[in-house]
């Protein structure tokens, strides 16, 4: 039986208070037996964690407690078995590492955040081929190499990069390649294509979408209709198929 409730999340939002909140977070989810990462910074926070359904849930009300933190929806998927090994809260530089200091999600607020295209909408999107206005749509994978190569999009933009801190300069070598087309960025849970989706702006791609919640999202809330392979994750399931079950990743496969 699949019992064991697994969350992604993440938010950003300025945090002054990061290593007071990383005590009460772990304190939290240490007595509710709760095991996963949960990475704090200045610029919000990024979560994974799983464990008895009733016990995940009521450290997510608790954590909503916090206005900062009152607009979270989980991401969620089911397994066997708790995928982590350990409980590990941590105060980092970055929630997801880009270097690029000017790209600050946390400082421009919800109304600032880059334009986000939903999973329902992207999948109508690719079916007919154009965006609502007539344009190209192309989807741009801004996950790292080994990642991508477990499942991406039909026909994904891939710049084979080994860590997101090389996303930015592959932006300023691509840009021309996306005048006149609908760029959406994507990632796992959609931390990293915020960012991305921000940087394109920055350098002055216009039609720049993120796809909100990322592919986990996506394929919670659709038939997983042009996804193609499996979600690599960052837990002992090593990868979800398009119904969000353990997949069977090359390490399975072998």
């Amino acid at each position: 039986m699949r019992d064991v409730l697994n969350i992604s999340a993440y938010r950003f939002v300025t945090l002054q208070d990061a290593q007071d909140l990383r005590e009460r977070l772990h304190a939290h989810a240490q007595a509710l037996n709760l095991k996963g990462t949960v990475l704090l910074a200045e610029e919000g926070i990024n979560l994974f964690l799983a464990g008895p359904a009733d016990a995940v849930r009521e450290w997510v009300r608790e954590l909503r407690q916090d206005p900062r933190f009152a607009p979270i929806e989980p991401k969620e998927s089911w397994s066997e078995e708790v995928p982590f090994k350990k409980l590990l809260v941590k105060v980092k530089g970055e929630i997801i590492r880009m270097n690029h200091p000017a790209i600050r999600p946390d400082a421009l607020g919800d109304e600032g955040r880059a334009p986000a295209v939903s999973p329902d909408t992207l999948k109508r999107w690719l079916t007919q081929g154009h965006d609502d206005e007539g344009r190209p749509v192309v989807t741009l994978d801004t996950r790292n190499a080994f990642e991508v190569d477990y499942g991406t999009f039909d026909n994904a933009i891939d710049w084979r990069i080994d860590k997101f801190s090389e996303f930015p300069e592959q932006v300023l070598a691509h840009r021309d390649e996306f005048k006149g087309k609908t760029v959406v960025s994507f990632c796992t849970g959609g931390i990293r294509c915020e960012k991305a989706a921000l940087v394109m702006s920055e350098a002055g791609i216009d039609h720049v979408y993120q796809l909100d919640g990322g592919i986990l999202k996506y394929l919670e809330l659709t038939d997983g209709t042009h996804w193609h392979g499996e979600c690599f994750v960052f837990d002992g399931r090593e990868s979800v198929d398009n119904g969000l079950e353990p997949g069977q990743g090359p390490s399975r496969r072998a």
